[in-house]
């Protein structure tokens, strides 16, 4: 039962690691620290599992998946401290406010800290740390033993400060948050920062009353137990609430990839029928859809840009009266007006396969009411949907209906 607890944890906390990995290439230093945090415990956690704690043992030192733990946990650790100072940004103010200092020169100070740290554990581990035989659990194996306890002891110092300082900023900002999904996600934080520090004070009581009084196996291993669920559950609170603010992102970025996804069509004939308009070849969806080495807000942006410069270069084959006849043949449409634009479109590109460009251009598309380059791509997205369902038929009739609309006197 504890050992599913332990995956389960484990494999959230890696979940949102490489969720947040983007951070890494394109966030600033507040969310790559963010991001170190988070993928410093997801690494602590999963060498707590039984199945890597089983791979590390095969490596002739006893007990190294203890000290590995450790390393990343600290890591960790210093991650989280820099990340709760860049939190308040670059204050322009005359006074800085003291908690604001203090976690600065906290996050400041974790840097040789956690050097010293690291340096320390790895001393005291080889030194004062009895590993006679490999153990199960390093903390229930080893109770009694006053080399573990100076050893976690050391450990426990760098949780202890940052669960003190995470606690208060998180629960500060909570209530200083302006949305309701902020809030709550804050609020969780800091509630498992406090669990965190009620977590790091009892396991350091668990192992110097095992010391000072003589406690029975049986009795440290339920306190360990119990306090090993606790760290657990604290780091679930943690990921709940760092995911429940990325919430409303996380939507903002799946309807981006929906309507790149709609606009391929439109975008890739597009962008084929006249070569240089895009920055780089056109490829298939999939390969498109799946790049990394551009945000994906940026590749809807440059789509748009594509899109309206081959339709501005289209305006030199389209005939004169190509829009009056689509929307002619589209006024009976559930959604007229961009089925009217699809059809210009692929009507435009037929004729440009055939026709050479005319010295002068027809008119130009419908002016549209954009307020910015979302609602542009909403747009184009419902343009696109119409294009995929026109044939070649439909297209060749309608070449032929703006012939005759051409022909028509009083048009």
């Amino acid at each position: 039962m504890f050992d599913y607890f332990k995956y389960l944890t484990a494999a959230t906390m890696t979940l949102i690691a490489v969720w947040r990995f983007p951070a890494v290439r394109y966030g600033d230093s507040h969310r790559r620290a963010l991001w170190g945090g988070y993928a410093g415990f997801a690494i602590a956690l999963c060498l707590y599992t039984p199945a890597a704690m089983d791979a590390v043992d095969r490596i002739p030192v006893v007990d190294l998946s203890a000290l590995l733990r450790h390393f990343a946990s600290t890591a960790a650790i210093v991650a989280a401290l820099t990340y709760v100072a860049t939190s308040y940004g670059k204050s322009t103010e005359t006074v800085v406010p003291r908690h604001v200092e203090v976690s600065r020169w906290i996050a400041r100070a974790s840097y040789k800290a956690g050097v010293i740290g690291v340096a320390l554990l790895t001393v005291l581990f080889f030194a004062v740390v009895d590993r006679d035989k490999p153990s199960r659990n390093f903390l229930i194996d080893h109770a009694g033993q006053w080399g573990v306890s100076v050893y976690m002891t050391v450990f426990y110092f760098f949780p202890l400060i940052t669960t003190a300082v995470c606690g208060y900023q998180w629960t500060r900002a909570a209530r200083q948050a302006e949305s309701a999904s902020m809030r709550v996600g804050l609020g969780l934080m800091g509630i498992s920062m406090w669990m965190g520090l009620a977590h790091t004070l009892a396991r350091i009581t668990i192992l110097w009353a095992a010391v000072a009084f003589p406690l029975s196996p049986s009795t440290v291993r339920f306190l360990v137990d119990v306090t090993s669920i606790w760290m657990d559950l604290l780091f679930l609170i943690v990921a709940v609430g760092a995911s429940i603010p990325t919430t409303r992102a996380a939507a903002a970025r799946w309807k981006t990839w929906c309507t790149l996804y709609k606009t391929y069509p439109l975008w890739f004939d597009l962008v084929e029928a006249f070569p240089g308009t895009s920055l780089y070849p056109p490829g298939r969806r999939l390969t498109e859809l799946m790049h990394i080495r551009v945000p994906i807000d940026v590749r809807l942006d440059r789509w748009t840009q594509d899109i309206a410069d081959a339709c501005e270069k289209l305006r030199y084959y389209a005939p004169r009266d190509l829009m009056f006849a689509a929307e002619d043949i589209t006024v009976s449409c559930l959604d007229p007006e961009p089925a009217a634009e699809a059809y210009w479109i692929k009507a435009a590109l037929q004729a440009a396969e055939t026709t050479p460009a005319s010295p002068c251009a027809a008119a130009p598309l419908r002016d549209k009411p954009f307020v910015d380059t979302d609602s542009e791509a909403a747009w184009l997205a419902r343009v696109s949907t119409a294009y995929s369902r026109i044939t070649t038929d439909q297209t060749r009739n309608l070449l032929l209906h703006s012939a005759r609309v051409e022909s028509e006197p009083d048009r």
